[in-house]
């Protein structure tokens, strides 16, 4: 078995925390430490000169929709619009080299920030587009613009909760005219846009990512089809469909090929289409409390089976009287079942945007994950941006981190891409320099919960897999960095942190206006997936290594 030194870099490990050096045996991590010390104790390993470049675990995005992601990636025409004119000027320019006859999907566009609030009408989108099918989803993917022709495409459409005749579709009537829409596309251009996503992601430093899907996102030809693509970004499926019982939820994993019950099963939509389900009326729509798509005995009876099973279940829930759905449910489930049943299940909240502390203490002792996305409140937490427009006061207790990880409850951080951008080191930042500092976490947390944390999402809780230490499996990517910092999330933490004998590893520094790092190369498992850890490239150990390091 060959095995292959690293040194001259600034490995990022709990073993040493001034490691430079990492060697890896057939896919493990077997050693970090000095690299002198490394030298002598690989004579014959292929040596990797990192030439000072910072070495630390691969990511994790625990949730993506790949692709909707890799359709984004090639059409990012609307995402900019400053306004509904702009939206169709914009437009214009989209379906001009686009054939008469083809659906036009994209999206991306955000509304929160425009002078005007009124988003474009359908005789608005029509005058642009005439008698093409077009499909315009909004940046949170939980309402959409659709043309009069894509409109007549679709059976009963008028009959649907969320259906508007001149405006923005919702609930089960956006379900319905996206379902339509996707149905366009062939299995190869699903497939092209599956690999263009995982290809964004390895160069991302990413190596593994949770796909939740479900009937009314991608659908099953998309979802099943992703399971026999050879591509070597790890990717775990989640199907978002409720069950009633342990038959047929072991029966549903068996037809689906899933990985688990859970992801994007919608309890609620989402705050920016007003359709978040909440306790309290919406602040910029005063008789709106938002959409519900499952009851309460639905969402227990799923999860009751999916434990009774050992299958990973879980939802989508935003607002907090769909948080407290969840929450109920899980109280009585562990009236009839032991927690520990539960907890080994893995079961999973998507976004859980708003927590409260009672409800996370439920959360965490069930030992229910929150797959949540701090660049949500980058783009759209403050004073003056969309939570505080649809919440008013309510917005700055959203995405407590803090709060959550006190509580116990586990957390994973991830992009749910295409609605935010693959960006692992923004995610770090926005965690870190939340919009309400007291619901921010620290580097290290925030790091964790986007390595770690993602592998504990999908049930692998071995303490190893997504660190650098040996006998971790050698999933790493290797960066430029510009600085380095040792930072805690509050004063006592941070005066510790940056003290020597802390013995605190240190990240780079993601504070706002730093260059972020830049991946040079993903690795997973020892296989190098995108880049080239081959800069600096020694064939034999060099013996004149371990005298300079000394």
């Amino acid at each position: 078995m060959a095995t292959q030194l690293l040194v001259s870099g600034h490995v990022y490990t709990p073993a040493s925390p001034d490691a430079t050096a990492l060697a890896v045996t057939d896919g493990v991590v077997v050693w970090v430490g000095s690299d002198a010390v490394g030298a002598a104790l690989h004579p014959d390993a292929e040596v990797i000169d990192l030439d000072g470049r910072f070495v630390a675990p691969a990511f994790v995005d625990s949730h993506v929709h790949l692709t909707s992601l890799g359709l984004a990636l090639h059409d990012r025409v609307l995402v900019d619009a400053t306004s509904s004119a702009d939206l169709l000027a914009r437009l214009r320019i989209l379906v001009a080299d686009r054939p008469r006859d083809a659906v036009v999907i994209s999206g991306g566009w955000d509304d929160s920030g425009w002078g005007d609030v009124q988003v474009p009408t359908t005789a608005q989108l029509d005058e642009v587009v005439g008698d093409r099918s077009v499909y315009l989803a909004r940046i949170d993917e939980h309402s959409a613009l659709a043309s009069s022709a894509l409109r007549a495409a679709v059976a009963d459409l008028a009959a649907q909760p969320g259906f508007s005749a001149d405006g923005l579709l919702t609930g089960a009537a956006h379900h319905l005219v996206r379902t339509t829409a996707r149905a366009s596309l062939t299995r190869a251009q699903r497939a092209q846009a599956q690999v263009a996503a995982l290809d964004h992601c390895a160069a991302a430093g990413i190596v593994a990512v949770h796909e939740n899907g479900g009937p009314e996102i991608s659908g099953l030809d998309d979802f099943v089809e992703l399971a026999s693509l050879d591509h070597p970004v790890s990717v775990r499926r989640l199907w978002g469909a409720p069950v009633t019982s342990d038959a047929g939820a072991a029966q549903l994993l068996t037809d689906t090929g899933a990985h688990g019950l859970a992801g994007d099963l919608f309890i609620d939509g989402s705050l920016g289409s007003h359709t978040a389900l909440l306790s309290e009326p919406y602040t910029d729509a005063p008789t709106t409390l938002g959409v519900g798509f499952l009851d309460p005995q639905q969402v227990y009876a799923h999860l009751l089976a999916c434990t009774q099973s050992g299958i990973q279940a879980g939802f989508h829930v935003i607002g907090d009287a769909a948080m407290g759905i969840v929450v109920d449910a899980l109280d009585r489930l562990a009236q009839q079942v032991p927690t520990a049943s539960i907890a080994k299940c893995a079961h999973r909240v998507e976004h859980a945007e708003m927590v409260s502390v009672a409800q996370a203490q439920t959360l965490a002792r069930c030992g229910v994950i929150a797959s949540m996305q701090p660049a949500f409140d980058a783009a759209w937490g403050g004073a003056d941006a969309l939570y505080a427009q649809r919440l008013g006061d309510r917005a700055a207790a959203l995405n407590d981190f803090a709060m959550l990880a006190k509580t116990g409850v586990a957390l994973s951080f991830s992009s749910d891409a295409p609605v935010t951008a693959i960006s692992p080191w923004a995610t770090v930042r926005a965690a870190v320099h939340h919009h309400t500092p007291s619901s921010a976490v620290s580097a290290r947390a925030a790091f964790a919960a986007c390595t770690r944390g993602g592998w504990r999402a999908a049930g692998v809780n071995d303490g190893m897999t997504g660190t650098l230490a040996p006998g971790a499996p050698a999933h790493y990517s290797i960066w430029e960095v510009d600085d380095f910092v040792v930072a805690g999330s509050d004063e006592k933490v941070q005066r510790w942190s940056t003290d020597p004998r802390s013995r605190v590893p240190s990240l780079p520094d993601v504070a706002p206006g730093a260059n972020l790092p830049i991946c040079v190369a993903t690795v997973s498992a020892g296989r190098t997936i995108f880049g080239d850890i081959g800069v600096g490239h020694t064939a034999i150990n060099d013996p004149e290594l371990g005298a300079d390091a000394r």
